[in-house]
This record gives structure tokens, sequence and C-alpha cells, in this order.
């Protein structure tokens, strides 16, 4: 099993330092299918709690929202949004019986859950794009900068979390949810964050002040990000989202925090600039 997560780690690091850093058409679709793949696992989860998600507008849903952000028209976001709703609702009608409120319900939710997140990784990759971004080993588009923030202050604080909780975790954080949390591993995720993204700007050039807020921002959101998923499973019965990648999970379980971390460190920038 370690050798089956090392591997499919290494892997993943690769692919994922290409895919961000090439950028174009090859991010943009591999957060296309991040993205439905998750719907996919979602779907799956929820139906062993008996709740029947709406598969196909959700699908769609999921779609329009990274073209939304895709073609840089995130103001027709509302729209996708409210057209999901519709379809849920209306076959809530037309399925009355079979397919309940609730059911409508977490469509609706369950669409905005996984779409705006892998859509707001869009956002955040092609932000500033006229800027290039001086690093310490070249030069690279600043989307793929603050996309770096995000990843590393995820990673990091995951790592951190784990061998802080590991060797001084005596204060469970959120027991129900995920018994292997502590307050002292969420403390050393914390400041693993904030250590990883500002020494990354550092590198990349920002300023080390909103570096280091990016870092306490992250290391924040991002184990909510964790949480959240980890109380979906536990609702629904399932030890994984899915089996896609060997020794990990599914695309749920690997970006559950990441999805949270993404739009935090966008709507930061919407704020203040890195430049």
């Amino acid at each position: 099993m370690l050798a089956k997560r090392i591997i499919t780690a290494v892997i993943g690091i690769i692919a994922a330092i290409f895919i961000v850093n090439y950028g174009q058409w090859v991010f943009a679709a591999a957060a296309l299918a991040l993205g439905l793949l998750a719907w996919q696992e979602l779907t799956a989860m929820m139906s062993c709690r008996g709740i029947k998600l709406a598969y196909w507008p959700g699908l769609a849903g999921i779609a329009l929202l990274w073209g939304t952000a895709w073609l840089g028209n995130p103001r027709e976001t509302v729209a996708v949004v409210l057209l999901v709703t519709f379809l849920a609702l209306v076959k809530m009608v037309l399925k009355h019986g079979t397919f309940t409120l609730t059911d409508a319900a977490c469509t609706v939710a369950g669409t905005l859950y996984v779409g705006l997140a892998f859509a707001h990784l869009v956002l955040l990759r092609f932000a500033d794009q006229s800027v290039v971004t001086a690093a310490w080993l070249g030069t690279m588009p600043a989307g793929a900068a603050y996309l770096w923030l995000a990843f590393v202050g995820t990673w990091a604080s995951d790592t951190f979390a784990f061998f802080v909780g590991s060797q001084f975790g005596r204060h469970k954080l959120a027991p129900a949810v995920s018994p292997g949390k502590t307050t002292e591993g969420a403390a050393g995720g914390l400041a693993g964050s904030i250590l990883a993204v500002t020494a990354l700007g550092y590198l990349c050039h920002f300023p080390l002040g909103h570096s280091a807020a990016i870092g306490l921002l992250v290391g924040v959101v991002a184990p909510l990000g964790d949480l959240v998923e980890s109380s979906l499973k536990r609702c629904c019965g399932v030890k994984d989202s899915g089996r896609l990648l060997p020794g990990h999970g599914g695309v749920l379980d690997r970006f559950d925090s990441i999805m949270f971390a993404a739009p935090a460190v966008y709507y930061y920038l919407q704020v203040f600039s890195l430049r």
C-alpha cells in the first residue's frame, strides 16, 4: 500500500508540474476532466445514502461552470446556477415520488460544490495572463505561480499536520468526522503552510507579507476542505470517494483541500495584488 501511494504521488507531482506550468488548453481540459470525475464519485457516494442526484443536469452544470471560467465569462455563472436549480426542480415535478426535494437540493449543492471549486482552479491559473513572474529557476506565468501557492500551501499543511499530529497530537480536532486529526496537527499544518508559501513567495519575488498571509489563509481553509469531504464520506458510509488513484482513493480524496484553497487564494488576489 505504501509503495502504491509513493508511486502514485510521484507520478501525480510530475504530471501536475507539467500541466500547471504548460497551462493553455491542457490545464483547462485537465480541470474539466477532474471536475466531471469528481461529480461521478459524488453521485456514487450519495447513492449509498439513498440520495439520487440528477446526474446529467449536474454534469452539464459542472461543464458550463468550467466554460464560464475558461472562456472568461464568470458573470454567466449565475445563469448556470439558475439553470441547474430549475432542471433539478423540474425533475422533482416530473419524477414525483422517485426524485424528492432532498434529491433536488443535493443535486444543486453538489453541482456548486464540485463545479465552482474546479472552475476556480481555471480562474486562478489564468489570472493575470499578460504578467510573467521572475521565479528563482526562471520565469513562469503569474497564474501558474498563484496556483502553486495554493498547491504548495495545501501539500505543506497536510504533510506538517501528519507528522506533528503523529508525534505530538493529544487533543482531537473533529472526532465525529475525522478521528485521526488533532489540534496539535492542525497547528503544525498551519505553520507548515505559512513557511512553505512564504518561501515560495520569496523565490517568486512576491511581497513576503502577502505570501505569509496567503500561507495563513491556505493553512486554515485547506483542512476545512478535507473535513468537509470526510463528513460527506462518513455520512454516506464509504471509506474513499473512489478508486481512480491507487493508494490515494478518488479525485475528491486528493483534491478536497485544494477545492477550498484555490478559491481562497483567487479571492485574496482580487482584493490584493502580488505584482
